[in-house]
């Protein structure tokens, strides 16, 4: 598991402001929450680091839905690249 110890900047840009409510109905607002989840999950995305290192966040929103969340660090702020409800077979990681 991957532990940061800086607080949390994000970084919304046209290339993935409202992207993820337009796929998954998860606000981006939503994403943000999710990283205050004082029992998230944290993991590197081993599968899809190529060019640049990429995390996998399991967290919980305000309104307890669990979110499955892709993003990467630029410039010491978070860039969400994906964000969707987990599945069943997820859900387990997370508990």
């Amino acid at each position: 598991m991957v532990v940061f110890d800086s607080p949390y900047e994000f970084l919304w840009d046209k290339g993935n402001k409202g992207k993820n409510f337009l796929k998954h109905k998860v606000a981006d607002q939503e994403c943000e929450e999710s990283f205050f989840d004082q029992n998230k999950k944290i993991f590197k995305d081993i599968l899809h680091s190529n060019n640049e290192d990429r995390f996998i966040l399991l967290g919980k929103t305000k309104g307890n839905r669990v979110l499955f969340i892709v993003f990467t660090l630029r410039q010491k702020k978070v860039r969400i690249i994906s964000a969707r409800d987990l599945n069943r077979k997820e859900r387990h990681l997370y508990e």
